[in-house]
């Protein structure tokens, strides 16, 4: 298992969930960070999903 982190914030620059989980890799990190954002209605804010080692899975501005 991978550890990923999924990243939101305001368009002020506030942080608003940075929270880390696991994921067999990197296409079901995805669809974990998708129902993280959809769950917590922060779909249509910016926010990123990276793997421990930085690389970028999932981004929206």
């Amino acid at each position: 298992m991978k550890t990923y982190t999924l990243t939101v914030f305001e368009k002020t620059g506030e942080k608003l969930l940075d929270e880390t989980f696991t994921a067999a890799n990197d296409d079901e990190a995805k669809r974990i960070g998708e129902q993280k954002l959809k769950e917590k209605q922060f779909e249509h804010k910016t926010h990123r999903c990276t793997t421990s080692s930085g690389k970028l899975i999932l981004f929206h501005r």
